[in-house]
């Protein structure tokens, strides 16, 4: 049993070792990449190098951590294993009487490990450095986002419906407005106004040419006007909705967030909700690819590591390319998102118990 634990423990430092090193290589000529880039825009816009680095670049780790973070799972996988299998390491063990399924233990110790250290990042840590890097983005790098929706149909809340024909994202101006109530007996109230405009100081709306038709039991009334201020359930915010957002909120925000589009009617939601099962599923490829990885690279075979490297590294591209795959489908076709992306993993999954049924016992 100690010897089991030994064992375990050493795979288990093999494993995370190899792994944050990698990454961290990897980190470190990413950021020598993107100065080199960005040096420019560093420089004509006066950034200072206290927020290059503490406001841009600290933040802009654990984005690119997460992202590559199952390949480099499955890369640390073979490497070590590999070295292991070269060295008689795996056949000595085997040969002491541990089972190879033993042998997986410290490898799924360590696979869920890296799971939910990616399940953290990408919902509840990655998020808020995201809030940083953007702001930073906008002040020295990227123009100010500007929408180019027309014709946004809107519903605020049940029988509530707005609709503008063009809105200004950079004035924040709405023209060729309209909203409409409805209730059981029908159209109770429609206000049509030439142009809105947002009163940031009083967080209010100002209507230029407007007509409120109210329609009651007894009959309906019309008025209208020149200019009027009013408060209403809606703010420039609900027009400016970018993609981009997604990667700033955590998974209960961006829960809420769908769960307030889908009401609305949003054509959006569906990118969100492709975002949200990004979440759900991209960590589990560590786990998946982990077990594909020992697999592949558990028995010694001529040309070593390399073999094991250039066979491992196909089936991790093919796996990465079904997932962009599965994610078109998602926002192009009929699949939900939530059996699209899934499809991958599960795909995988069974190919990885394949070849651990396969693999030298």
């Amino acid at each position: 049993m100690l010897g089991l634990k030994k064992i375990d423990i050493y795979i288990i430092r093999k494993f995370l070792g190899t792994y944050f090193y990698s990454i961290l290589l990897l980190t470190v000529i990413i950021i020598i990449f993107d100065i080199s880039e960005k040096i420019d825009d560093f420089i004509e816009k006066d950034a200072p190098l206290k927020a290059i680095i503490f406001q841009y670049y600290l933040n802009f780790i654990p984005y690119f951590v997460n992202m590559f973070s199952a390949l480099f799972t499955f890369i640390a996988v073979v490497f070590f294993t590999s070295k292991m299998a070269s060295n008689t390491e795996i056949v000595a063990m085997l040969n002491a009487g541990i089972s190879f399924y033993r042998l997986l233990v410290p490898y799924f110790i360590s696979g869920i490990f890296l799971t939910v250290l990616s399940f953290a990042l990408m919902n509840y840590v990655i998020p808020y450095t995201n809030r940083n890097l953007r702001d930073f983005e906008k002040v020295y790098i990227k123009n100010p986002f500007r929408s180019n929706e027309m014709n946004m149909h809107m519903q605020l809340e049940p029988g509530t419906y707005i609709y503008v024909e063009n809105f200004n994202s950079i004035g924040k101006i709405g023209y060729r407005f309209s909203l409409e109530k409805f209730d059981s007996a029908g159209l109770r109230l429609k206000l049509k106004a030439e142009m809105i405009a947002w009163d940031s100081i009083q967080n209010r709306w100002k209507m230029t040419n407007y007509t409120i038709r109210k329609i009651q039991a007894g009959g309906e009334s019309i008025y209208q006007g020149k200019e009027t201020d009013t408060a209403m359930a809606f703010t420039p915010s609900d027009f400016m909705v970018d993609i981009e957002d997604a990667k700033i909120m955590t998974y209960s925000t961006l829960n809420h967030f769908i769960e307030r589009e889908e009401m609305r009617g949003s054509t959006i939601s569906r990118q969100f909700n492709l975002e949200k099962y990004k979440r759900l599923t991209f960590p589990f490829a560590n786990l998946v690819l982990t077990f594909i990885g020992v697999a592949l690279s558990s028995r010694k075979v001529r040309g070593g590591i390399g073999m094991h490297l250039g066979m491992g590294i196909g089936i991790a591209f093919t796996f990465i390319l079904l997932l962009q795959i599965s994610s078109v489908f998602a926002i192009f076709g009929n699949l939900p998102a939530s059996v699209a992306l899934w499809i991958p993993n599960f795909l995988y999954a069974i190919v990885a118990v394949i070849l651990l049924r396969l693999a030298p016992k």
